[in-house]
């Protein structure tokens, strides 16, 4: 397994993003920025007042690629070691999981947190240490 980049600048600057996002859609639309509530609401039945503006943000996290690619002359580089039935699985798994907490990082971990939602707070600590484990399985035993 490669080693994992160190890239704190561009970290940085994403996490400003995803934080500034949030605050508008709670300041604009009195909304949590959760993906995984958005995106499955895009999904029938379908509210008609918010499906253009869910369309829109789901939109915007594909059209990401494409606005690196106009500003700086070339894609992210993307390496997925995992073969097909791993990565469904995985989605499968992920999708589960952001049903059964009732959300997923962006709503608990950036939204919840910020209001000092103590359901936010167990849900991250649950999704870090799911994660920590899972990073640790990965790279000792598989």
């Amino acid at each position: 397994m490669p080693a994992t980049s160190f890239t704190p600048v561009a970290s940085a600057a994403g996490g400003a993003l995803i934080g500034l996002a949030a605050v508008l859609l709670m300041a604009l639309k009195g909304r949590i920025a959760g993906v995984s509530g958005i995106a499955s609401r895009l999904l029938p039945p379908y509210e008609d007042r918010e499906f253009a503006g869910r369309l829109a943000f789901v939109a915007g996290l594909v059209a990401a690629p494409g606005l690196v690619w106009l500003v700086s002359g070339r894609l992210p580089e993307q390496t997925i070691e995992a073969g097909m039935p791993v990565l469904v699985v995985g989605g499968l798994l992920v999708g589960f999981g952001s049903v059964w907490g009732n959300g997923c990082t962006s709503g608990h971990g950036v939204c919840g947190l910020s209001r000092l939602s103590v359901r936010s707070l167990v849900a991250t600590v649950t999704f870090m240490a799911t994660a920590a484990l899972t990073v640790f399985i990965v790279r000792h035993w598989g």
